[in-house]
């Protein structure tokens, strides 16, 4: 296993990247099985997480190639309509196969998913809105197995907010027969990048990025060519680095409205941000103050910056209370950074952070989730000393050579082997 050796120091200057959305890009894979013939998607991330999803499509007898950041995928009819658990306990986003094959093929066996350690997040939303579109849905052996001659389009009303349950329905309903109606659908940048594409395939839908979706079902749909999304967590996460190290950083290639919750706290701590279309600018300060947050749903902070955000308050000047009410147990980075000395006291989904300019020294860490190890990277930064982030594997499923992108802002971060 890889990990990074990150010494203090260097005050991060210069421009930066972003790159293509991991949590766009995913469901934009699995919506490929929706059509025979080639899909072309563009600004494709190298993540672990995306090999991974190609991995499972293989399975599913389509051909996927990569050049570069172009990944082209080829489908066909499956040989077999099942998710291997040996694909699946990798990556949660695979519970996203089960729409497409379902609602194509009339039937589908998908394993239950994997992915962070972050806390329960059932599918019950998935399989309840299946149901209502007229599908046979049993659970057995950790398998989910799905039958329906043809869903019925029909009002499906989430009961909370969810993303991939959006995604899945959404998914499922642009073949069923009739109108669907998505209620409570979650608003994000992603579920809009997904409709985009879909449309471009011949789907009939509208109100994506609302709370209510309707779609008209059609009877096929045909392959299409797509730019996937800037990624909006990573983008946030580049202009954290900046903050915390008192840098002036520029992330290109980003859509600041994507992150606005973000950038919202980061005025109030008493950044100077300026923003364009397509990129924005911090101009940090060597003390700001402590601000709380709460994450919640899009447009509100995202729960995937929380962590990145923890290690930013750790040095900020004064007492900041962090919510968390979209996972309950996205504190692990907690324990971790009380290791690089922050005062965090973790209360379920409350911590109290006393933070204190050059407070956090240097020392090894463990990272326990995606989210969590690009915190203890943030957090390397500015620890005095040296910082070794062990199991970045977490990392590399979410972040394109963040290693590369720091270091070429002046950062003196290195991969090693474990």
């Amino acid at each position: 296993m890889d990990k990074f050796v990150i010494k203090s120091g260097p005050v991060l200057n210069g421009e930066v990247a972003a790159s293509g959305a991991k949590n766009s890009v995913l469901p934009l894979m699995f919506a490929a099985l929706l059509a025979d013939g080639e899909h072309i998607f563009h600004n494709v991330p190298k993540l672990q997480d995306v090999d991974s999803a190609a991995q499972l499509l293989e399975s599913l007898s389509c051909e996927v190639k990569r050049d570069g950041h172009t990944l082209r995928i080829k489908v066909q009819k499956p040989k077999s309509f099942e998710a291997h658990y040996d694909f699946v306990r990798k990556m949660r986003a695979s519970i996203l196969c089960l729409g497409p094959l379902l609602t194509k093929y009339g039937h589908a066996v998908v394993s239950l998913p994997g992915g962070c350690a972050i806390g329960t997040r059932p599918i019950d939303q998935h399989l309840d809105g299946f149901k209502t579109l007229g599908a046979e849905i049993t659970v057995e052996s950790g398998y989910v197995k799905a039958e329906a001659k043809k869903l019925k389009g029909t009002n499906v009303v989430f009961d909370g907010v969810t993303v991939g349950g959006t995604e899945n329905i959404l998914m499922g309903a642009v073949l069923a027969d009739g109108k669907t109606t998505i209620e409570n659908a979650a608003k994000e940048p992603e579920i809009v990048d997904l409709a985009e594409y879909l449309i471009k395939m011949g789907a009939k839908i509208k109100g994506a990025g609302t709370s209510v979706i309707e779609v008209i079902g059609v009877s096929t749909l045909k392959p299409a060519e797509h730019t996937v999304i800037p990624d909006r967590i990573e983008a946030g996460t580049l202009l954290i680095a900046g903050a915390i190290t008192g840098g002036h950083v520029t992330v290109n290639e980003c859509n600041p409205k994507h992150f606005e919750a973000l950038t919202h706290k980061l005025r109030e701590s008493g950044f100077d941000l300026s923003a364009t279309d397509t990129s924005i600018t911090i101009k940090a300060r060597k003390e700001f103050q402590a601000v709380d947050v709460t994450t919640a749903p899009f447009p509100g902070f995202a729960t995937d910056l929380q962590a990145q955000f923890m290690a930013l308050m750790s040095v900020a000047s004064g007492t900041s209370v962090v919510t968390e009410t979209i996972f309950e147990n996205r504190f692990m980075h907690v324990q971790e950074l009380v290791r690089l000395n922050a005062d965090i006291v973790p209360k379920t989904r409350v911590a109290i952070i006393r933070g204190a300019p050059g407070q956090l020294l240097g020392a090894p860490v463990m990272a326990t989730d995606l989210r969590a190890s690009a915190c203890l990277v943030l957090a390397g930064l500015v620890a005095k000393g040296e910082t070794t982030v062990n199991r970045i594997y977490h990392l590399d499923r979410g972040y394109e050579n963040l290693e590369v992108k720091l270091s070429s802002l002046g950062a003196k971060v290195l991969r090693a082997k474990e």
